[in-house]
């Protein structure tokens, strides 16, 4: 292991490599190497035409992150999960200047596995009927992606898809301190993500593996059990200034992401659109009397706020896919930490638990949907979001609660005497004809036995046989005034509709 300066470890980077940027959402990224590979691009023109791989990709919507490396002829190709906090990166995939595909996020997380044991990919169920499946787009998001990379291939005469493991050649991790034999600690890092995968992918690849710390210590001040990518791994170090090192986008440290014993902050303000979701996703967990939970970024993630607020967080496990289990998982720019988490395990390993069913109830957002139960999160309008976790969570959970408004882009709430009003519409329809993206099947959901249920603020839907019902409606809202004129593609009143709880209304 050397230890270099960020400029020295740019210089390390050639042409046409793929690397693997580190990190996951608004956390753990090494925000000083990719700065320092910009900026030798800007004076050099060097490297170009790299390719990024990456499960999660770090960001902070503002060029912080892995929109550090968003440069013409800088990337050339990139292969990712989420792309949501990168739009520069991802208005590169939109427009076609580099080549993209969209593949899930916990394939990619154990994608790094397989690279490292030099298996020849990932075989999975996870994408079938859906835009990653090659029967559909196969993955990818331009067309300067001519191919797609997902096979589908028929194992004991049962279709399911196949992707291929990669060459890598470069890991950008980070980690908090760093001993003479290149031992990395991550006892400030709100997860591990999938660092020593990472590392052991590109180092059995025959690449380097460069690791950003906090500081330098001596040797036998990092206990054994407390090293996360072993001296083995890392080939340089580079040692970072404090403002390129926060332990999220959100907020530059906060000791009840790492330590479960300490006060939780005050919690967040959030909307009454929120309030009301949350409130009654909540609700229904409850009924369900379930207790290990995912909660997806967004709206979804105000439920474990609510859970505290109410006195029953105790009585459930939530977790988030970059590793974290327990606590409340935090919100906005620090979304892949939790406040006070009670384990952090590697995000590969997460998701297998999550495959095999581990998952009671999944709570995701939508951004559009349709009277098939069809949902799109990944690309609409103007956005890609990029699947990420969803694809996984999704066709894996026992129950799924989908999590959102009807409308979105303006749209303003009142709460007068337990009803409720809708001041101002949202500009967008939700409730759409026909899906853009199919990030999830409906069909192929009720295929595989799953609960499906859609919380709005106004109503209630669930997916049953095929079909969009109308369970439950808001107390105050009409349903031929304020729900049928905002749903494309229809739906049916349930003949057991019923009014929403007025619990769920009481701020």
């Amino acid at each position: 292991m050397k230890v270099v300066s960020e400029r020295q470890a740019a210089e390390l980077i050639e042409d046409g490599w793929t690397i693997i940027p580190g990190g996951f959402g608004s956390c753990g990224h090494p925000d000083g190497l990719t700065r320092a590979i910009s900026d030798r691009f800007k004076r050099e023109g060097r490297p170009r035409n790299l390719g990024l791989l990456f499960a999660s990709a770090a960001g902070d919507l503002n060029g912080r992150g892995v929109d550090i490396l968003a440069q013409s002829g800088l990337v050339a190709k990139a292969i990712g999960g989420f792309w949501g906090l990168v739009p520069q990166l991802g208005n590169m995939a939109r427009q076609g200047e580099i080549e993209a595909h969209n593949w899930p996020q916990g394939v990619i997380s154990q994608l790094f596995r397989a690279i490292a044991a030099k298996k020849p990919g990932v075989i999975s169920n996870i994408g079938l009927h859906t835009f990653v499946d090659p029967d559909h787009q196969g993955a990818r998001l331009n067309q300067r992606a001519e191919c797609t990379l997902v096979q589908k291939i028929v194992i004991n005469g049962n279709s399911t898809l196949f992707f291929p493991a990669l060459n890598v050649n470069c890991a950008l991790l980070r980690g908090t301190f760093c001993d003479p034999l290149g031992n990395i600690s991550m006892e400030r890092e709100v997860s591990y993500s999938d660092a020593l995968a990472q590392a052991m992918a590109v180092k059995n690849s025959g690449g380097i593996v460069i690791v950003q710390v906090e500081s330098l210590v001596g040797l036998h001040d990092i206990e054994p059990q407390d090293v996360k990518i072993p001296g083995i791994l890392v080939d340089y170090v580079t040692v970072s200034r404090p403002d390129e090192h926060p332990q999220t986008y959100g907020e530059a440290h906060n000791s009840t992401f790492t330590r479960p014993g300490v006060l939780i902050p005050s919690v967040s303000t959030i909307s009454c659109a929120e309030r009301i979701i949350a409130k009654r996703a909540l609700q229904e967990i409850r009924y369900a009397n379930a207790r290990v939970i995912n909660l997806g970024i967004g709206i979804p993630v105000a439920v474990g706020q609510i859970a505290e607020e109410l006195g029953c967080a105790d009585l459930m496990s939530f977790t988030v896919e970059s590793g974290v289990i327990g606590g409340r998982p935090a919100r906005g720019l620090s979304f892949g930490a939790s406040y006070r988490p009670v384990s952090i395990i590697e995000q590969a390993a997460l998701f297998d638990f999550y495959e095999g069913g581990g998952i009671d109830v999944a709570c995701l957002g939508f951004a559009e949907m349709d009277s098939f139960g069809n949902v799109n999160v990944s690309k609409f309008g103007r956005r890609l979001q990029g699947a990420g976790g969803f694809i996984n969570i999704s066709q894996s959970a026992r129950y799924v609660i989908f999590c959102g408004t009807f409308t979105a882009i303006g749209l303003v709430l009142g709460i007068s005497e337990g009803k409720l009003r809708i001041v101002r519409e949202g500009r967008v329809n939700k409730f759409v004809r026909q899906v853009s993206h199919i990030t999830f099947n409906g069909a192929y959901s009720q295929s595989l036995g799953q609960k499906v249920i859609f919380i709005t603020e106004r109503a209630v839907f669930a997916l049953r046989d095929g079909v969009v019902y109308l369970e439950e409606v808001a107390p105050g809202i009409s349903v031929e005034q304020e729900i049928m004129p905002f749903i494309e593609g229809g739906f049916v009143v349930s003949g057991t509709c019923k009014s929403m709880s007025d619990d769920v209304f009481s701020m």
